[in-house]
């Protein structure tokens, strides 16, 4: 099989070295800067028809070793897997959603190791897109911006109530507290998230206008209490099925007149064809269980369904690159720390998965948008400005 593969490989010209598990090296390409080591020889059968996908696994489960500069790992087996791996994946079965299937999922994800996360999240621990104002910012500057600017498109005024829904650590609610004055209700499905939340919010002293509750999105209030309603990072996991369901409760939660502003990942395709010759299969494996990306339209009809107005979209796509890098580049420089907080296979998949993403958002294969919306009054007015320039004065 190494016979019929090696000529294909060669090909590509590729700074790369094989390792054999007999101690073997072959050299693929002039200069290699990246190393695979392949412990498994009943790898190389599977090699001559790569995804992403298999070479992700095998690394995971340690058939295989990757050194080398992880950015260019991922570049390197992203130019393997279309040279020689198939076209052709099928389309992602949908998944049911239900309130014990998702609590499991994120707690999967979320509850790894709160010392982990810190270590190559920014102060905040804001583990969502940043926002890069003139592109010039680190990755501090970058997320109080995004802070900043998700409480500036729902136009908060001190003393509103803010629903924030998947609240995470609470860097977003204890900044609308803070910086605008908002009396924040978060919710989470993660014991260990709500636990630091709680934490950070009384070492503030923002407990009188925070409260932060271990909360699935279908028991939320609906009697329209809330001014305004926030959701970062939150409806990837609730499924194509339920996502009618999730912007009803939306809706029913925030007051005639208040703004919702929902902020995530987007497909790339309508269809939910997978993009990265394998990255999706990985992911949801590996990565975000029972997650399922739905394209712009999809959630956007969702929205509009519900009784909500969208008034305003913007692509972040490529802030969400650069901050991917900028996690990555903080936790490869911090790997002998992370070995001592998580399980050797668990960094393994988060190197894979922080260059991998950044990688992805880079090339187009995802996309995450910010969508407001607004509902109406029995008039069919809405409280808006005429314009955005308020957003940037």
């Amino acid at each position: 099989m190494l016979a019929t593969l090696l000529p294909a490989l060669k090909e590509l010209a590729l700074p790369l070295k094989l390792q054999l598990w007999d101690g073997n090296e072959i050299e693929i390409g002039p200069t290699p800067c990246v190393t695979l080591v392949i412990k498994d020889p009943s790898l190389v059968t599977r090699l001559r028809q790569p995804s992403l996908d298999v070479l992700g696994a095998a690394y995971v489960e340690g058939q295989i070793d990757l050194l080398g500069p992880v950015g260019e790992v991922i570049r390197i087996g992203d130019v393997i897997t279309r040279a020689l791996g198939q076209d052709d994946f099928p389309l992602p079965s949908r998944e049911a959603h239900d309130k014990t299937t998702d609590a499991e999922a994120i707690s999967y994800h979320y509850d790894l190791s709160n010392d982990f996360y810190r270590l190559w999240l920014d102060r905040d621990m804001v583990y969502s897109c940043a926002y890069f104002e003139t592109g010039s910012e680190d990755l501090e500057q970058a997320q109080q911006a995004k802070l900043r600017h998700l409480c500036r498109k729902l136009r908060l005024k001190p003393g509103e109530r803010l629903l924030d829904v998947g609240c995470g650590w609470g860097g977003l609610a204890r900044y609308a507290a803070r910086e605008f004055g908002a009396k924040v209700f978060g919710i989470t499905l993660s014991r260990e998230q709500l636990e630091l939340a709680r934490e950070r919010v009384a070492e503030e002293g923002l407990a009188k206008q925070i409260t932060l509750e271990l909360m699935d999105y279908r028991d939320l209030p609906q009697d329209g209490r809330f001014d305004k309603v926030v959701s970062v990072g939150m409806f990837e996991h609730v499924g194509h099925a339920n996502l009618p369901l999730y912007c009803q409760r939306l809706f029913d939660a925030v007051r005639p007149g208040g703004l919702v502003m929902n902020h995530g990942i987007t497909a790339r395709h309508i269809d939910g064809r997978p993009v990265g010759h394998g990255a999706g299969e990985f992911i949801n494996r590996y990565v975000f269980p029972h997650g399922e990306l739905p394209h712009l339209v999809n959630i956007s009809s969702c929205i509009s369904d519900a009784g909500l107005e969208i008034v305003d979209v913007e692509s972040l796509r490529l802030h969400y690159a650069r901050t991917l890098e900028f996690w990555s580049e903080r936790l490869e420089a911090q790997l002998e720390q992370a070995k001592r907080m998580v399980p050797e296979r668990a960094l393994r998949i988060w190197r894979l998965y922080l260059a991998g993403c950044a990688y992805g958002f880079r090339h187009n294969w995802i996309n995450l948008h910010q969508i407001l919306a607004s509902k109406p009054l029995a008039d069919g007015s809405h409280e808006l400005p005429w314009s955005r320039a308020d957003l940037y004065s």
